[in-house]
């Protein structure tokens, strides 16, 4: 039996990882630090959860458009640069050939054998060949809109959630430190939870992540102490 080499890597899930972990860091930071901040102004539950619910659904459609929008017009550009070059193969296809074959000789391999294999390529998906090796564009990095959209939305829910039910749970006296510690235990988690499903490292990810979280609760508390001495 032939011993087949199997490789994992995590350029595939890029897309919609680089979506959940934004939503989800946001949903976190957004509504902890909101919540620090109207607690810290001496406000009640009641008042604390109606606006961390308010900044959940607010930032969860914020998110899903934003997403939507930014992504969309990653795919315009992708979709008319390769009309583009579905143009100049059909109008200039030589000089489309030695374009490819200088891309692979630059690579190092040498100019017959670039030559052959462009040409090769070529006549099986010309579009596809130029799309990855001359754009960049492959079906692993294409711009896909309404996923990011969607899983942006749904981590944000999810992160926002988090402190939300903290609040519940935690005595009024003990909001802010309840809801800032465990959020920084959230955030630490999720930053090693996005470096396990990209295959990086974890410390990194996580120390950035709960880093500034922190500064962002930090701030908002600070904002809300001042605003609620003033009033």
């Amino acid at each position: 039996m032939r011993n087949r080499h199997v490789e994992k890597h995590g350029a595939h899930r890029v897309g919609w990882l680089r979506a959940a972990v934004l939503g989800a860091n946001d949903g976190l930071v957004s509504t902890a630090s909101l919540v620090v901040g109207v607690a810290a102004a001496s406000s009640q539950t009641g008042q604390i959860l109606i606006a961390g619910a308010a900044g959940l659904v607010a930032g969860a459609m914020s998110m899903a458009a934003g997403e939507y929008v930014s992504v969309s017009s990653q795919s315009d550009t992708e979709k008319a640069d390769l009309a583009q070059e579905r143009q100049e193969l059909a109008e200039q296809p030589e000089f489309e050939l030695r374009e490819l074959a200088d891309i692979y000789v630059e690579r190092g391999v040498s100019r017959e054998t670039a030559v052959e294999v462009a040409r090769q390529l070529m006549a099986a998906d010309a579009l596809g060949a130029h799309a990855r090796d001359e754009l960049g564009i492959s079906d692993i990095t294409t711009a896909r809109p309404l996923q990011a959209a969607f899983t942006s939305a749904v981590t944000f829910s999810i992160g926002a959630a988090l402190p939300l039910a903290v609040v519940l749970l935690s005595p009024s006296a003990w909001v802010i430190p309840a809801v800032m510690v465990s959020t920084l235990v959230f955030l630490a988690g999720l930053g090693a939870l996005g470096a396990l499903a990209g295959g990086a490292g974890i410390v990194r990810p996580t120390i950035r992540v709960t880093f500034w979280g922190a500064v962002a609760m930090a701030l908002t508390a600070g904002i809300g102490a001042l605003f609620g001495a003033v009033v």
